[in-house]
Parts: structure tokens; C-alpha cells; sequence
């Protein structure tokens, strides 16, 4: 039978029928949700990120994964941080009785990726993904499910999945605009994965279809709403440390190879792989290992670097507590310089009108301070990564994230919360959470793409000043463009590469 013209759609009653009540799912616990109530979701992109958020949204009760989709039929070369981490995170999921599931898809072993770096190597693709959905829904023997659909090409996925509520964006840096605003012109929720953008001009054009077609957005980005965030924010509003002028953050990335320029051979595509489709936006080269997979962050044509790749975490929680906006200059040193791929060690200054901020990277970190006591001396020397606020009468110095914070001079009126216990009840996701509110009619996530839109545009211009170590780029936000650089104005929003420019 056809619906009628005047049936209120499944979507809209998601909406209506949530609007008013939006506790998250962890105070619940894990209840039965009806099929017409579930938000149904695709996974655009099935590299560890997209594999291991995927796993998680699959054991959420609201959500349906319906679909699949990426370039790569599949292949066991992806990086992952543990030996076999994300088949161990699939059987564990899976729950009793799968803990040998799928030996075919083990890792083959552990590759060195840098002097610093070595991983194991694991399973990706939309197959290997669309085996874990529906082995998912099989072992919890859901009649409704029909079955998870794998696609190579997101426009076919689009055009075809007509119900699709939501999509979860986790390609490479340079698929994330065209993807999020094809789906959001299809009226598609998104959750995209950061970075936010690859250039200037696409997260403006996210933030804008955003605005424009209403749906929900966000990140996965958890410091705007984190509790470390929140303590900080509240000591610096009561005058912990005076008036902040400086903040330093820095971490150990890059974990893949930069430095390096472009190699010279043509290696052959490997079978399952649409190598254009990868491509994308991006200008044509012939095949290399030395793009991918994961090691394609180092390339300016694909990544964003270390700074892309770490700076919208901590910068997410920076621009939260101390309200910041994009910056009005930049400038950066770095070690050697390459025409294609980010340095592999720099120091980025971002001036803002009221704050100096500087980004380091590469093991680089800023100098000790004085005043520690003897364990944050020794905690700060060993640490690969944290930030640091600067006031007049003080410092707060934490985690890259903003973790473990301490006030020096100590105080007894500014105290860390204490730390969760492993395994402690909790909020650990509360971007996804407040992403799936949205979705029901709740208030926009704290990382839509139009709150982050700012965020990002900061750590790209200190991107753009990877390029070109030595030079200060003066930043006109109103206008959208450098003021004393037409060089770096061709950075800003390169063209795309055939039929793939984002509109």
C-alpha cells in the first residue's frame, strides 16, 4: 500500500515525540527502543575512527546503522593504538559466545611508522564493517533489522537510502565538507569527525548549510562540555589566576611521517580499492602506501596535520573557557620545510585580542614554569602533551585536554574534581549524547558545526602558517582573508578537482 500524502513521516515524529524529554541514554541505562523510534544512521568513512565510533553508536539502543559506506571494499593495513584493538572492541560487543568471531579478520602484525610510532595493523572497509553491524543485530536477534547495506560511493548511498535519519562522516580530513554538505542538503543529521574542515572556506560552507537546512550537527569533540573544562573556566572567572594573557598547549604529534616529500615510484592500486574516489577533491597523483591509510594526515592535500589532528580537542575547550573568537594574526617556525607535507616539529603564535596563544608539536613544549611543586616539575617534564593558562597572579597548568588541572601558587579553595574511576558511571560522550538530543528536538550540541566553525578557522590559519615558517599572516575575519598576503589567500579555499567542489 502507499502512504498517503498527509502521513506524518517516521522522522517527524522522532522529532515531536522527544522534544520535550531528552535525558541521556546513561541515566537509563539501556532501554527498549520500538523500531519507528530509532534514529537510522549510516557510516561514511570505516578507518579505526569510523570502525570504533561506529561500534559504539551500534550499542546505543536510539540508534539503527542501516548502511555503510567507503572507498575500500577492505583490507587488514589500517593503524590501531593496541595489538588487535578494533576486532577485540567488534567481540566485545558482540558480547558471549563471539569471542572468537571472524579470525579471518585478525591483525597480520605490527608495522614501524616512525623512529617514535609502531601498531598494529587491523581490519577495515565496508565489508568488514558491514560483517560487525550485522553480526550486532543477528546476536541480538532483532526481527525488524533488514540488513546493513555496504556502499562504495557515498552519492549512491544517499540517493538510495530514502528513510536515512543521520550520517557519521569519519573519512579523511579532505572528504569531510563535501560529505557533510551533501548530507545536510538531504535533509541528513551529521556527526563528522575532526577535524571539522580541511580548509577555511569549507568550514564556513558547513557552518552555512547548517544554518540553512536546520539539522542537527556536531563532533565528536567532548571538551566543550567536559567537567575539566567546566572546573577551569569557573577558577579563571574567579580570579584564580588574574587576567590570562598566554596559553601553551603542546603535544607529541605527529605519530605518522611528515617531513618527506612526495615518492617518486607508482605503486599499483590494490584490488577493492577506488583509488579516484579516495582522491576526491584532492589533485590527482598515482597511488602510493605513503598516503594511506592514516598516514595521509602529514599531506597538506589530505590532512591537517598534527595541529588538525589534536588542536580541535584542546582548542574546542580553550575557545569555551575563555570565549575566544578567530584570531587576528599568525606566525609559525618550524623545522625543515617541505613543498607537500606538514614539518615535523613547530611552534605556532596565534595573537588574539586579548590573549597570546602558541601551539607546539613534534615533542616540542614550552618551557618549565617556576613555582611547581615537585610533582608537577616532574609530571610536566614527562608529559608529551598539556596546556597551560597564564594569568597575572598565576598559572593553571593541565592534560592536553584539560585534565588533572592545578592552580600554582596552590590554593585550597581551587581543587581538580576528583577522577572518575574506571568502569565509574558516566557522561564519557556527551558530544554524541547532545548530538542525539538535537536530533530529537533538543538544543543544538555544544560542537555544532557552527559553534566550531571559529574553532576550526583558528588551527587552520595555524596551518596555513606551517606553510610558510618566518611569515606573520594578518587575519581580517569579517572579510574572510589574509590582509597582507595574496599567497596565502590561495590557501584559504582551493579548488576542488573535477565534479567534487562543494556548492
Amino acid at each position: 500500500m502507499e502512504p498517503s500524502a498527509d502521513r506524518i513521516s517516521r522522522r517527524a515524529l522522532l522529532g515531536a515525540a522527544t522534544a520535550f524529554t531528552i535525558v541521556p541514554r546513561h541515566v537509563l541505562g539501556a532501554p527498549f527502543v520500538p523500531p519507528s523510534d530509532k534514529i537510522t544512521l549510516a557510516t561514511i568513512g570505516l578507518g579505526r575512527q569510523g570502525q570504533a565510533v561506529t561500534m559504539g553508536l551500534l550499542a546505543r539502543p536510539e540508534i539503527q546503522v542501516v548502511a555503510v559506506c567507503d572507498c575500500n571494499r577492505g583490507s587488514k593495513d589500517y593503524i590501531e593504538y593496541s595489538d588487535n584493538a578494533l576486532l577485540t572492541q567488534a567481540r566485545r560487543l558482540l558480547g558471549q559466545g563471539y569471542e572468537n568471531w571472524a579470525e579471518d579478520l585478525a591483525s597480520p602484525g605490527r608495522v614501524q611508522l616512525t623512529k617514535e610510532f609502531s601498531s598494529s595493523l587491523g581490519m577495515g572497509g565496508r565489508e568488514p564493517a558491514r560483517r560487525v553491524v550485522e553480526a550486532y543485530y543477528a546476536a541480538r536477534k532483532e526481527s525488524a533489522y533488514k540488513g546493513c547495506t555496504a556502499y562504495r560511493d557515498f552519492r549512491e548511498l544517499l540517493e538510495k537510502e530514502k528513510d536515512l535519519d543521520a550520517v557519521y562522516v569519519a573519512t579523511p580530513d579532505h572528504w569531510h565538507a563535501p560529505i557533510s554538505i551533501a548530507a545536510m542538503r538531504k535533509g541528513k543529521h551529521v556527526l563528522c569527525q575532526k577535524p571539522m574542515a580541511h580548509s577555511i572556506g569549507d568550514a564556513r560552507r558547513m557552518a552555512q548549510v547548517a544554518r540553512e537546512t536546520k539539522v542537527a550537527t556536531g563532533l565528536p569533540v567532548n571538551n566543550p562540555a567536559s567537567e575539566a573544562t567546566q572546573t577551569i573556566a569557573a577558577w579563571i572567572a574567579d580570579g584564580a589566576i588574574g587576567r590570562v594573557s598566554e596559553v601553551h598547549n603542546w603535544s607529541s604529534r605527529p605519530y605518522w611521517p611528515q617531513g618527506v616529500e612526495r615518492p617518486k615510484e607508482e605503486q599499483p592500486v590494490p584490488d577493492g580499492l577506488d583509488w579516484d574516489l579516495w582522491l576526491g577533491p584532492a589533485p590527482e597523483r598515482p597511488f602510493h602506501h605513503a598516503y594511506l591509510p592514516f598516514v595521509w594526515r602529514g599531506w597538506y592535500d589530505f590532512g591537517c596535520g598534527s595541529f588538525g589532528d589534536m588542536g580541535c580537542y584542546s582548542f574546542a575547550g580553550v575557545f569555551k573557557i575563555l570565549g575566544l573568537e578567530p584570531p587576528l594574526a599568525v606566525e609559525a617556525s618550524s623545522s625543515e620545510s617541505y613543498t607537500e607535507t606538514y614539518p615535523k616539529s613547530s611552534i605556532v603564535h596565534l595573537d588574539y585580542a586579548r590573549v597570546h596563544m602558541t601551539w607546539y608539536d613534534g615533542f616540542l613544549k614550552p618551557r618549565r614554569p617556576a613555582g611547581l611543586t615537585a610533582e608537577d616539575q616532574r609530571l610536566f617534564g614527562h608529559s608529551q602533551e598539556g596546556v597551560m593558562y597564564v594569568g597575572e597572579k598565576g598559572i593553571v597548568l593541565a592534560g592536553f585536554n584539560g585534565e588533572r588541572p592545578r592552580v600554582h601558587p596552590e590554593s585550597k579553595k581551587y581543587q581538580p574534581p576528583a577522577q572518575r574511576q574506571r568502569g565509574e558511571q558516566g557522561a564519557p560522550e556527551p558530544a554524541i549524547d547532545q548530538w542525539i538530543g538535537a536530533i530529537k528536538g533538543g538544543p543544538a550540541s555544544l560542537t555544532n558545526f557552527e559553534a566550531q566553525a571559529p574553532v576550526t578557522e583558528a588551527f587552520l590559519l595555524g596551518c596555513l602558517a606551517q606553510r610558510f615558517p618566518g611569515e606573520r599572516f594578518e587575519w581580517d575575519e569579517a572579510a574572510g582573508k589574509v590582509t597582507n598576503s595574496e599567497k596565502a589567500n590561495a590557501y584559504l579555499d582551493p579548488p576542488a578537482r573535477g565534479n567534487y567542489r562543494t556548492a
